[in-house]
């Protein structure tokens, strides 16, 4: 079956024309905020985008739809640093300080785009980001996702799985925001990933052992997992 088209294809073109534009202006937001900051202004994005601010808002509905567009653009760079290092691999000690250098490592060449994600981060409510909030949700179910098999190759009950995942997740986000508040003379990058590492293993181990299941941080995951 032919599809239908425009005659001379202007409408193709133009709709492809436009696609790239609006990528352009959010490759540009993200070079603005990281060398001015999370409050960089719309007038600065047109600059670095070579573009006028009228041509700017023609892609976007309004401020706010550029904001969170930019923000789907961050978290998906973040997570495909981060995405590999959340497949279990190592001992579970060494998995979660690879998730957890992964990701103080992102936030440490990136520290402008992360003030900008945690700006949208607040309560839920219409003015918080999907994009952030969708992307820890994603975490967490990742997290739920590896207690669940190491519960169920024991045999034991998984309902703790999700609450566990959310309840690390948000460990892990205000320890960071804490840290991030307080860099002179607090703990270096190192110690706060020693401190996670070491608690997510306790919060892991220590549900693990009130659900009969006692691992040996020794094996490998994928062992355990493999019962």
């Amino acid at each position: 079956m032919l599809e239908t088209t425009s005659g001379d294809g202007r409408t193709t073109r133009w709709d492809a024309h436009k696609a790239q534009r609006r990528e352009d202006v959010l490759d540009a937001a993200v070079a603005a905020i990281e060398q001015d900051g999370p409050g960089v202004g719309v007038r600065r994005i047109a600059e670095e985008a070579g573009l006028p601010r009228s041509v700017v808002y023609r892609h976007f509905a309004d401020r706010a739809d550029l904001d969170e567009r930019v923000r789907q653009r961050v978290v998906d760079a973040l997570m495909t640093e981060l995405a590999p290092t959340l497949r279990p691999d190592g001992t579970p000690e060494e998995a979660i300080r690879r998730a957890v250098d992964a990701y103080l490592g992102w936030i440490e060449r990136h520290p402008r785009l992360h003030a900008f994600l945690g700006a949208g981060s607040g309560r839920p409510g219409p003015d918080s980001s999907r994009a952030v909030s969708g992307t820890k949700s994603v975490i967490a179910a990742t997290v739920a996702d590896l207690f669940t098999r190491l519960v169920r190759a024991s045999g034991a009950d998984t309902l703790l799985a999700g609450p566990l995942a959310s309840g690390l997740v948000g460990l892990v986000d205000a320890s960071v925001n804490r840290w991030l508040g307080d860099r002179e003379g607090g703990l270096s990058a190192g110690e706060l990933a020693d401190y996670l590492t070491r608690s997510a293993w306790l919060v892991l181990d220590g549900n693990l052992r009130a659900l009969g299941v006692e691992l040996d941080p020794r094996t490998p995951v994928g062992d355990l997992l493999e019962g």
